[in-house]
């Protein structure tokens, strides 16, 4: 089976003019379905210190118009000392024991020291506002992960449970001047105590080595699909890659089937990343950055498999 994304066009770029803590940039963007084809997509924009806070616009997928540009954030940064003082990344929502939550990379980038990252949990509304869950990250640094964490995503399981996959960082220089931050795995049967189980897919220095935002599904064929954004470790920018498995744990690298990359010219030539994939009214999107980290705002994609 071929898969190909095809190319669905821009839908967002921040105007800059709505408010300081949302000057530049829409990252990670993350839907949350409204009603019909309408979508509230949550994204991460920067102020002019590059500490992001998260904001939404409303978009219709099936006519690819906006409905709503939301002018104030709907969750800032934390204070000074706190565990996502110098931003906020979001990774995806899942619900358990009948709330919803959404889960975020926290930045930290002390003085004088190198940035890292702590998972965060907020609570998803049923007016579809964000509340900080909780003051203290929701997992942080452990002997599994002891240098920094980012862009968690959860998949509740058929049977029951949920599994997690998010990043964690191995060494910030493996030796090639890039850092080897790998993709993890976490599983619980409650969905608040996660057991931690180490490398879920496989790395290769110089190929892959520097991965962020795994976005999970069940495959079409059966399994699961994994896309991801990496860097090689040998000087390109971001890519979107894929792996596959038959279980939880198990994944293979797939970057030659991942279907999707950077345009010979135009917004996301230069670099593609921060993947989110998934399913409406029968066919399976992706929405997606491009140049600059997402300062070229998200574009949507619908995958064609053949």
């Amino acid at each position: 089976m071929t898969r190909y994304w095809k190319k669905l066009g821009q839908l967002y770029v921040p105007s800059g003019r709505r408010h300081p803590k949302l000057l530049s940039h829409a990252a990670n963007p993350l839907p949350v379905h409204l009603e019909g084809d309408v979508y509230r997509i949550f994204y991460s924009g920067r102020d002019e210190r590059n500490r992001s806070s998260v904001g939404a616009v409303d978009i219709d997928v099936a006519q690819r118009e906006i409905t709503a540009e939301h002018d104030l954030p709907f969750f800032e940064h934390g204070p000074a000392g706190s565990f996502y003082a110098d931003g906020v990344s979001i990774g995806n929502c899942y619900e358990t024991h009948g709330v919803r939550y959404m889960l975020f990379m926290g930045w930290q980038a002390p003085e004088g020291e190198h940035w890292r990252g702590d998972i965060g949990r907020l609570v998803l509304t049923d007016k579809c506002t964000l509340e900080l869950d909780s003051d203290l990250p929701f997992m942080g640094t452990t002997a599994i992960d002891p240098i920094s964490l980012s862009y968690p995503w959860v998949l509740p399981r058929q049977e029951g449970g949920f599994d997690m996959w998010y990043g964690s960082t191995h060494t910030w220089n493996a030796g090639n001047g890039e850092m080897l931050h790998a993709l993890h795995h976490a599983s619980s049967d409650d969905g608040r105590q996660w057991q931690r189980n180490g490398l879920a897919v496989p790395y290769i220095l110089g190929s892959a080595q520097a991965f962020s935002r795994p976005t999970v599904l069940p495959g079409k064929d059966g399994g699961l699909d994994m896309w991801f954004s990496f860097r090689s470790g040998s000087g390109e920018k971001y890519r979107i890659g894929h792996a596959k498995s038959d279980t939880a744990t198990g994944w293979s690298l797939d970057l030659e089937n991942c279907g999707i990359s950077v345009a010979d010219e135009g917004w996301d030539s230069e670099m593609i990343e921060y993947p989110f994939v998934f399913d409406h009214k029968g066919e399976r999107y992706m929405l997606y950055n491009g140049n600059g980290y997402g300062k070229t705002g998200f574009g949507l994609a619908i995958l064609d498999e053949r």
